[in-house]
């Protein structure tokens, strides 16, 4: 009987460990296997087996991961103080090296993000941080691409999602823009004049080379007068129609 139960505890050990040192891994994982401490290969997907107490496995994603990086609190170049938050995509192009090289590759890239999003922040104006996106998000992918590129890292891309600026700086901000406007609208109104006046000039010179032009234009007025509502008329009587006139009464 002890032979018995002897056996079948074997059987259910064996069966046990059997189990244990099976592994199925999904299409986007992979196994980065160590024997005895050292590198074996990297396996999957699919079922492996694994030899328990000689052979460890660590799984690794290759899916893109969506980091998000916690508001930095950054000084621009022009000495004004902003909170900027970002959110990085990457992923695992290499797991041996993303398991070998680093302890733990997405915190290294968490904080990699970081300090390059305050790096390369603050080497621009705010003007720049605001209207320069996208060569800002540029800059700061291809140098966290490049910085962990030894950890089997890829980073694909990354977006600044917020910058949050003081009440006083909004304030400054709006009162800018307003002189902006204000300066904008004096040109225009400027140039308006200038155009008025010039076209006047040539008005002036046509009227006093064409005297049958200025009395057309007289005649046009009046009508204008003559179509509102005003009781009294004051026709403007040129003055040489008038030196005619008494001439002629003059010679009668």
């Amino acid at each position: 009987m002890v032979t018995m139960n002897v056996i079948i505890s074997i059987v259910i050990a064996i069966a046990l460990l059997l189990f244990s040192s099976i592994k199925i891994l999904r299409e986007y994982e992979r196994g980065v296997v160590f024997t005895l401490g050292r590198f074996w290969k990297v396996k999957g997907p699919g079922l492996i087996i694994i030899i328990p107490g000689i052979q460890q496995m660590a799984r690794v994603d290759l899916r893109t991961v969506v980091m998000d990086v916690e508001p930095q609190h950054v000084i621009s170049k022009d000495n004004v103080s902003v909170q900027v938050n970002a959110v990085v995509y990457f992923r695992v192009v290499d797991p041996e090296r993303s398991i070998i090289e680093v302890v733990n590759f997405y915190e290294a890239t968490n904080q990699l993000a970081q300090t390059t999003l305050r790096s390369v922040l603050g080497q621009h104006d705010l003007d720049e941080i605001l209207m320069a996106r996208d060569k800002l998000n540029a800059d700061i992918q291809g140098i966290l691409d490049v910085q962990t590129d030894s950890w089997g890292i890829k980073v694909a891309n990354v977006e600044i999602k917020h910058v949050d600026l003081d009440d006083s700086m909004i304030r400054a901000i709006a009162r800018q823009a307003e002189a902006e406007r204000e300066r904008r609208a004096k040109i225009i109104h400027a140039q308006g004049e200038l155009e008025a006046s010039a076209t006047l000039t040539e008005a002036a010179k046509v009227l006093g080379t064409q005297p049958q032009t200025m009395q057309l234009r007289y005649m046009q007025t009046l009508i204008e007068i003559s179509s509102g509502k005003s009781s009294t008329i004051i026709f403007p009587l040129p003055v040489d129609i008038l030196a005619n006139v008494m001439g002629e009464r003059n010679r009668s």
